[in-house]
């Protein structure tokens, strides 16, 4: 059922993967906002394959200090290298945003921010708490990075209380050297600990098709789930540049849907799981527990 990478590394994307080129009155509405606003999304430093849809439907994930990540993961599209001084007019603007895009439910998410004392945590904060004085209406989630495992900064983030608290575990544990920069396996685990007894929605996500086992995939499962984890995200992992780690195989929208039940068996609340899922796909409906 998955196609494999030849040696070249050249093959076809299957058709499950085509993605419409972003169009449309709305879209351009919200790429306007953003871009009169000086703000910056996942959306386009992520490539994400689901822009057309969600900007298309007045929605986006905002990227908060800056574009920059102070971390080079092999799988990332985000630049890397030294950021700019933090912006300490972004949580206003981030706000002013959220309420001319006219959302109900907003996603945030940031680079790595390693240079900072706190991670950005305070900045993080600030943002939560913005949004929430001009918009008390608006559900929030937080893609959050790991604060190098810093307790402190982490309850920094979540005293501002988000709906969501997310933090991508974004592979298994053997894949995860290769593939995270200073990231652990199980430090995210236990920021995703926190997040559970702190008593707010946590959620983490994964990549696929990067070498991965099945077996794998369902023990990174069992490992959320054993620090209270509750809801996840599969997709198919997108080599974006030649620079970065190819894809080893493009997993069949079967094997998805299998991943998905059993996520529901072992008792997560949601599990987003297909080829097109990313960390905010359909983070609207995560909000109840």
């Amino acid at each position: 059922m998955n196609i494999r990478e030849d040696r070249q590394n050249k093959r076809i994307k299957p058709d499950w993967l085509k993605i419409k080129v972003p169009y449309g009155k709305t879209y351009l509405g919200v790429k306007e906002i953003i871009s009169k606003n000086k703000l910056h999304t996942i959306c386009t430093s992520g490539q994400c394959p689901n822009m057309e849809d969600c900007w298309g439907r007045g929605t986006a994930t905002l990227m908060i200090l800056g574009d920059i990540c102070t971390r080079a993961c092999k799988f990332c599209a985000v630049k890397t290298g030294k950021p700019l001084a933090v912006d300490l007019q972004e949580p206003e603007r981030v706000a002013e945003s959220v309420e001319l895009l006219k959302l109900k439910h907003v996603v945030l998410t940031s680079v790595d921010r390693d240079d900072l004392e706190d991670g950005g945590a305070a900045i993080w904060a600030e943002t939560v708490r913005k949004i929430k004085a001009r918009t008390p209406e608006v559900t929030i989630e937080t893609l959050i990075p790991d604060f190098k495992g810093v307790y402190k900064d982490l309850k920094t983030m979540m005293d501002s209380r988000p709906e969501v608290i997310s933090h991508n575990m974004e592979t298994t544990r053997v894949l995860t050297p290769r593939l995270r920069s200073l990231a652990k396996y199980d430090r995210s685990l236990e920021v995703i600990k926190h997040i559970s007894e702190y008593g707010i929605v946590s959620k983490s996500g994964i990549m696929v098709g990067i070498g991965e086992t099945e077996e794998d995939v369902l023990q990174t499962m069992d490992d959320l789930r054993a620090v209270g984890c509750q809801v996840l995200t599969i997709g198919q992992y997108l080599q974006p540049t030649s620079k970065h780690l190819p894809v080893r195989e493009y997993i069949h929208p079967d094997v998805f849907e299998r991943y998905r039940l059993a996520g529901i068996e072992k008792g997560f609340t949601h599990v987003e799981s297909g080829p097109l899922v990313r960390s905010s796909y359909h983070a609207e409906k995560h909000i109840t527990k």
